[in-house]
């Protein structure tokens, strides 16, 4: 979260400046890089979190309630929401547990792969992402505090970072048709 009053001066250019003055000037600009990327995590977590706690949700549960809202059929074995999601099947589990306990999904066995379970979005999910999304895109994305020139920008440095850090692939480039 965000200082009650701000700090009057960058702690991260002072943190650059101490590692240049103890001699570690090529490291300086990626730890000013990385640290500034971490603490505006902590700000927009801040933000989408301060918007999603009156509707009951974190941003785990909401990205796992409009992953299943994408599909056609509402529906996602855990282990395709884990890898689409980025994160452990530990931490599905738990949030389908949550989600599960408050009436927003159930789970139900994979019809042909008895080894899967799907977890289904249930009506009041559905109801409570849309609500969700609308209030995050009115109050967090649609003013930002980034001009969005600036916020292609650093999606596109981003998503290179992430390609070349092994996160994703490029999608294969298929030929014109003849």
């Amino acid at each position: 979260m965000a200082s009650p009053t701000p700090l009057p001066m960058d702690p991260i250019a002072e943190a650059r400046r101490q590692w240049i003055a103890h001699g570690w000037s090529g490291a300086a600009d990626a730890m000013a890089a990385f640290s500034s990327v971490m603490r505006a995590h902590q700000i927009m977590y801040g933000r989408v979190d301060a918007t999603l706690k009156p509707l009951g949700l974190s941003y785990a549960r909401l990205e796992l309630l409009r992953l299943l809202s994408f599909t056609r059929d509402g529906a996602l074995p855990m282990a395709s929401a884990s890898a689409r999601l980025q994160v452990h099947p530990t931490s599905v589990t738990s949030v389908v547990d949550r989600l599960e306990r408050d009436g927003l999904v159930r789970r139900e066995a994979h019809p042909t792969d008895g080894r899967a379970t799907l977890v289904v979005l249930l009506e009041a999910g559905r109801e409570l992402v849309e609500q969700a999304t609308d209030v995050l895109n009115s109050d967090v994305f649609a003013e930002p505090g980034i001009p969005a020139e600036d916020l292609r920008t650093m999606t596109a440095i981003l998503a290179r970072f992430r390609r070349d850090s092994g996160d994703f692939t490029d999608p294969m480039q298929y030929p014109d048709p003849l």
